[in-house]
């Protein structure tokens, strides 16, 4: 058993006999009345999924899963494709665990999978992932004139990403896989 504050993106828990995997959670702590954790959870043997508050201090059915860094080799249909660097087996996991953060994956990228029962339930990309630049418009003189000034640029895996007016073509720059903003030109931070 564990309390809320086990309760992390990626952490399984056990509820009503079922397993579920935190996609998001978010700790609230209001003026008024006790603090709490909003959780979005998701089967691991199903598609449902379901919102759940714990209160501060509530016991948690925690499951422990195992970690294992994992390297992605690319997408075929519906499922995502992993190697094992400990062991070089691979992993062929469907898009439906993978969820939002696909849209983050490149060949080559490694990244911490989280296995119950020997199957993936749930990965972890790293904070900040390098990309670089396929498309990008160019600068128009007069642009700058509002200020914080982006335009959308497209990675080398489709992702698109709001960046800064100066950025060009074929520049690396660093994502941040939590929220899905610039996070920097490489080599410059």
């Amino acid at each position: 058993m564990g309390s809320t504050t086990d309760i992390h993106k990626g952490a399984v828990i056990r509820h009503q006999n079922n397993l579920y995997v935190v996609t998001s959670c978010q700790f609230v702590n209001p003026g008024k009345g006790s603090a709490f954790t909003k959780t979005k959870l998701k089967s691991i043997s199903s598609d449902k999924g379901m919102e759940i508050t714990y209160k501060s201090g509530e016991s948690v059915d925690t499951v422990q899963v195992e970690r294992q860094n994992m390297q992605f080799l690319y997408k075929n249909g519906g499922f995502y494709s992993f190697m094992n660097q400990d062991n070089y087996e691979t992993a062929d996991v469907n898009e439906d665990i993978i969820g939002e953060d696909g849209k983050y994956l490149k060949e080559g990228l490694q990244i911490i999978a989280l296995m119950n029962d020997g199957s993936v339930v749930a990965i972890e990309l790293p904070k900040k992932v390098q990309y670089t630049i396929k498309t990008a418009p160019p600068a128009v003189k007069g642009d700058t004139a509002g200020g914080n000034v982006t335009k959308v640029a497209i990675m080398d895996n489709d992702l698109e990403v709001n960046v800064p007016i100066f950025i060009k073509e074929g520049e690396e720059i660093l994502v941040n896989t939590e929220t899905g903003e610039y996070g920097g030109r490489v080599g410059t931070n």
